[in-house]
């Protein structure tokens, strides 16, 4: 990152609000902070210094302001800091979003501990797997999980970070909070030499999750993510979006640095949703693309009875927007969607703002401050053409550590991998074709799915769908659109394929359409195409 970049990026900040440079005092205390312990304690800490009755978090059991939050957090640190570990142990915890999940990520990080945040679509085998690659030997875990967590080894200390109301709890467990209820919550804890860091699980889509560490921060990370979306100052932000993910992880942290209040939804509903950003008048939705699909199905009636007129922002991640969603949902709810484009591993690769998402649906726009984009072909040399596809590759001011595994990204020039392959248009606006892993060659010509999933869902009796391709003995391989309708669709495969050659070339109508009741995703709305039956059917 050059200097020009860099000061470029804390002006930003500045203009944004997450920074002061008026106030150095302020700014030289929290950059030392952040060296430590993290951001994301550093943030809670500073807000309790200077807002500390500010709401910081919601969830279904009650409200913490800032002060509260602060101290529940220091309590947890002195509490892990008398636990007997091995070295480079690692704390995890399996949980929903909730205060449990936030107290779990700002208290191991001013204990100095490294925090492994774990998907909680995890199947038993998965979670065990994990925990033993990542060294996990004191875990946090909400008990909704504990049938998975009774398999793991005896000697992983264990701690119910959220307790069910209904949930009988076998003798010996204890909470977070019972462990922590002992501990001074104002008295200063010495800070740690360095910062223990979290590990993010990558989505999994294709196999075990893998582990992207971060240890230290940027602090300009937050102008990466703020840069090109409307984040409210010191107002609410209802994050539907896993917080163990990059997305909601993300925005939440940003809204640390603006002393926002956080609702945290442990259970995600799309009325719920709705009834969540009229309660506390929200100015900002954290979601993924298939939860504005299940706010849309609820009707116009449904939809009218919730006051969402304080909503300005809609941040948006983790899976591809289709161009028809975008329009449908901005003529709805008003020109809100930011269509955020990224990865665990390079962060916010770009931001198309509602504008542009106006004039050109599904987008997913332009890079934010201090990152870069470049296409490259299969041999790796760069492409500039407009309108040419070639793989998506990314410069950023935060830069990936490597995968636990010893695993790396494809680096040419400084520019990493995202495993997308993409176009930009005559305006600098970028495209996503489709995943480099999901093309197929059928019949001699290269074929993205997304592009036939995205003209099927623009139809009104479609309400989500899938296209992937299969293996055929005449053409090599063929695509299979696996198709979940609404009630009164027609279900006419012959029908389906009608339509798609009369919007796409030949090759690209899918011999094979499935109807299903739904479609297998993750926790964070991606698509797990591994689990679509590709034999005969």
């Amino acid at each position: 990152m050059s200097t020009l970049e860099h000061l470029h990026a804390v002006l930003r900040m500045h203009q944004i609000g997450i920074v002061n440079l008026l106030r150095p005092d302020r700014l030289v205390k929290a950059a030392a902070n952040n060296a430590k312990i993290g951001p994301q304690a550093a943030l809670i800490e500073k807000a309790a210094n200077e807002r500390p009755d500010l709401p910081a978090l919601t969830d279904e059991r009650g409200t913490w302001t800032y002060r509260e939050f602060f101290e529940r957090s220091n309590a947890l640190a002195h509490a892990l800091r008398k636990v007997d570990l091995p070295p480079k142990a690692v704390i995890g915890v399996l949980a929903r979003d909730h205060r449990g999940l936030a107290l779990a990520i700002t208290g191991t990080a001013r204990a100095g501990m490294r925090l492994a945040m774990l998907n909680t679509g995890l199947a038993a085998s998965q979670l065990a797997e994990l925990i033993k690659r990542e060294n996990v030997r004191f875990l946090m875990y909400d008990s909704e999980f504990a049938d998975a967590v009774d398999g793991l080894p005896d000697d992983i200390l264990r701690y119910l970070s959220w307790a069910d109301d209904d949930y009988e709890r076998p003798e010996g467990v204890l909470t977070v909070d019972e462990l922590t209820a002992a501990e001074p919550t104002t008295v200063p804890l010495p800070l740690p030499e360095k910062p223990g860091g979290f590990i993010i699980l990558t989505s999994g889509t294709t196999g075990l999750p893998k582990g992207a560490p971060r240890t230290k921060v940027s602090p300009l990370a937050s102008a990466v993510i703020a840069d090109r979306i409307d984040f409210p100052r010191q107002g609410t932000a209802v994050i539907a979006s896993p917080l163990f993910h990059a997305t909601g992880f993300g925005a939440w942290t940003v809204g640390l640095s603006l002393a926002n209040h956080a609702v945290l939804l442990r259970r995600i509903d799309a009325e719920g949703i709705l009834a969540a950003i009229a309660e506390h008048r929200a100015h900002m939705l954290v979601a993924v693309p298939t939860m504005l699909n299940r706010i849309l199905a609820l009707g116009p009636d449904v939809i009218a009875k919730y006051d969402t007129s304080s909503l300005k922002t809609v941040f948006l991640a983790g899976s591809a927007l289709p161009p028809d969603l975008c329009v449908r949902f901005q003529n709805t709810f008003g020109d809100v969607l930011y269509n955020v484009y990224g990865s665990t591993e390079v962060a916010v690769a770009s931001v198309a703002q509602p504008q542009e998402l106006r004039r050109s649906p599904g987008t997913v726009g332009k890079p934010p401050v201090t990152v870069h984009v470049a296409l490259y072909g299969d041999d790796d040399k760069p492409i500039t053409e407009v309108g040419a596809k070639g793989r998506i590759f990314v410069r950023t001011g935060i830069p990936f550590e490597g995968y636990t595994d010893g695993q790396h990204k494809q680096v040419i020039d400084g520019y990493m991998a995202t495993g997308d392959q993409g176009h930009f248009d005559a305006e600098g606006l970028l495209y996503i074709d489709g995943r480099d892993d999901d093309m197929i060659i059928s019949g001699g010509e290269n074929v993205y799915p997304l592009e036939v999933e995205n003209l099927l869902a623009a139809r009104e009796d479609v309400m989500d769908v899938a296209v992937i391709g299969v293996d055929d003995p005449d053409f090599g391989a063929r695509l299979r659109a696996f198709i979940v309708p609404t009630d009164d669709s027609a279900r006419d495969p012959q029908e389906i394929r009608d339509y798609v050659r009369a919007g796409l070339a030949r090759f690209k109508v899918p011999r094979d359409v499935v109807f299903v009741d739904d479609l297998p995703r993750n926790p964070t709305g991606k698509l797990i195409r591994r689990e679509l039956p590709t034999g005969p059917l």
